[in-house]
């Protein structure tokens, strides 16, 4: 069978850390940020770890 190629949606929104684990950013950072609390909005700008359940499916894409 041929290579599968990289799905650049997901290989744009996903990187791979040192360990094999996948990074990720949150959502709801794009807009309407105004209501939104300072603690909250500092949170999101933090990354975060793909959980284990999607972790296969999001490998095999990147």
């Amino acid at each position: 069978m041929p290579k599968m190629k990289t799905h650049k949606g997901a290989a744009k929104r996903f990187k791979k850390t040192g360990s094999g684990k996948l990074k990720r950013n949150h959502a709801y950072t794009s807009h309407m940020m105004s209501h939104k609390s300072q603690k909250q909005k500092r949170n999101l700008r933090k990354s975060a770890v793909v959980s284990s359940a999607d972790q296969k499916r999001i490998s095999k894409l990147i």
